[in-house]
């Protein structure tokens, strides 16, 4: 079985929803013309990555565009992943939906690793990464700047992802590619990025986690590697078949692990060089020093 993502590797419109929509619904048809089985678009690409953004501004989940969208993917039997700043508890979150081949909304992951060092500032972090079943294929999503940490594509592994898409809007992205090929390798998982087109950035890619063939020899694991300034659609395929022999009998993702040694892992604690001014931790740190916790 293959599955065939499409790319979209485009700069996004701010707060022009129905615009961006009328977008979108054109690229559905291009991808599925093209005998894609899900689109991938960048980050916050229906309401544009244009911060900050107030809870009353962002994207319920009952918004008008997403269900254009949910139409057009019934219609086209393709499905899609719609990402968008929507509206969380208290402030909005960075938010994409993954909605099946016959319109129906899997699930909605919103970003863990909020860029509170930025504009994100503004935003509420999600609180869980998720996995969903997309037609027999196990699906995770990491969105930009989650892809840095290891432990985001680690616990999709451990959920049981095959593949993780990764809508994403940055540049510098040499090492971030570099990153990202990692993590498939790492986990034994298949990893698609979309970026927005744009000097140093672009560079939207796919990569197999097969880094050696059946008699040991390392091979390239790189599926698509776009060039930073091209916009328009780009496909990659990946062989679930040859993935999942392979995910069987090599000694990565969750085989050898030795987690009794992982306990760090789990501690909130940060110190220097990795303090920073505006980290939750620092905050906690200067209540506790004021003695409004412990008096």
């Amino acid at each position: 079985m293959n599955f065939r993502v499409a790319i979209l590797q485009m700069k996004s419109l701010n707060r022009k929803q129905q615009e961006s929509t009328d977008i979108v619904l054109d690229k559905m048809r291009e991808a599925a013309e093209h005998g894609a089985d899900i689109l991938l678009l960048p980050e916050a690409f229906l309401t544009g990555y244009e911060l900050p953004m107030s809870n009353e501004e962002a994207l319920a989940d009952s918004n008008p565009y997403l269900q254009q969208i949910c139409g057009a993917a019934k219609q086209l039997n393709l499905g899609i992943i719609v990402t968008a700043i929507t509206k969380g508890r208290k402030k909005p979150q960075n938010s994409a939906y993954v909605i099946d081949k016959g319109g129906t909304m899997l699930m909605k992951y919103s970003k863990v690793h909020t860029c509170d060092f930025a504009d994100e500032a503004c935003l509420e972090s999600g609180e869980a990464f998720q996995v969903c079943d997309f037609h027999g294929i196990k699906l995770g999503i990491m969105i930009c700047y989650d892809r840095e940490y290891p432990e985001s594509a680690r616990i999709l592994m451990l959920k049981g992802a095959e593949i993780i898409l990764v809508p994403n809007d940055c540049g510098a992205m040499k090492p971030r590619l570099c990153a990202l090929s990692t993590r498939a390798y790492e986990n034994m998982v298949g990893v698609a990025m979309a970026n927005p087109n744009g000097e140093n950035a672009g560079n939207s890619c796919a990569f197999s986690p097969i880094c050696w063939d059946e008699n040991g020899n390392c091979v390239d694991n790189i599926l698509l590697l776009a060039d930073d300034l091209p916009q328009g659609l780009f496909y990659a395929e990946f062989d679930m078949d040859k993935i999942r022999r392979y995910r069987e009998k090599e000694m990565m993702g969750n085989t050898y692990r030795k987690v009794k040694a992982y306990d760090l892992l789990n501690s909130e604690r940060i110190e220097y060089p990795f303090i920073r001014e505006n980290q939750a931790y620092v905050k906690d740190a200067e209540t506790r020093a004021n003695g409004s916790v412990f008096g």
